[in-house]
């Protein structure tokens, strides 16, 4: 089994990237394969509604989302982790999930992250966490994803990667993200060997509120 976490910072080796690696050791420790996605800092753009994902079962501008896509594919589970930028996920982040979830949605019926795990954690100095931790638990429950938590708001607290590792509460909801990340992949796996089966399907619905 593996999980992708997701390093939606500009910056690679900062406090997003210290507080997943703390939920990574914690799944490791638990014999769950990890691997930290980072987003990259180049500008990422945003969705422009022209359907082409419908057609090409991918995203129209073929860049960092298409090929976290392909990854995707063969995770058993996620962690998305943004900084906090006036009290909301960095563009960047918010871009890429955009156009990942929207693609997968229309482009492949959303197979890709279906009835598979997600968590989210944020990362700030001081405040702010809980704004972007809503927004980001809105893209899985849009797609059928169980949502993980831990004791606490998955949230971490510091200016720089050394102070985050001095947040010992935030660093204790991390490892006890992972590991609930962990248990949960388990009982998905025994329950897929006892035959239990997927939820029933009905067709999508769409109701405008104006007729």
């Amino acid at each position: 089994m593996k999980v992708l976490l997701v390093n939606g910072s500009p910056h690679k080796n900062g406090c997003t990237y210290t507080a997943l690696c703390e939920v990574a050791k914690a799944l490791n420790e638990a014999d769950i394969e990890t691997e930290i996605f980072w987003i990259q800092n180049k500008p990422i753009g945003g969705c422009i509604s022209c359907h082409s994902c419908t057609k090409l079962g991918k995203c129209v501008f073929d860049d960092v989302v298409n090929e976290f896509r392909e990854k995707a594919a063969e995770a058993d589970g996620f962690v998305f982790g943004s900084p906090v930028h006036f009290s909301s996920a960095s563009g960047n982040i918010t871009a890429f999930m955009d156009r990942l979830f929207y693609s997968d949605f229309c482009g492949n019926k959303g197979h890709t992250f279906k009835y598979k795990p997600a968590a989210a954690i944020t990362s700030a100095r001081r405040a702010g966490t809980t704004a972007t931790f809503d927004q980001l638990n809105k893209y899985f429950t849009f797609s059928q994803m169980p949502v993980i938590s831990s004791r606490y708001w998955n949230m971490v607290h510091g200016a720089s990667a050394e102070e985050v590792l001095q947040d010992e509460e935030g660093m204790q909801t991390m490892r006890i993200l992972g590991r609930n990340m962990a248990y949960f992949l388990k009982c998905i796996d025994a329950g897929k060997k006892a035959g239990i089966p997927l939820p029933q399907k009905e067709k999508t619905r769409f109701t405008n509120f104006i007729r």
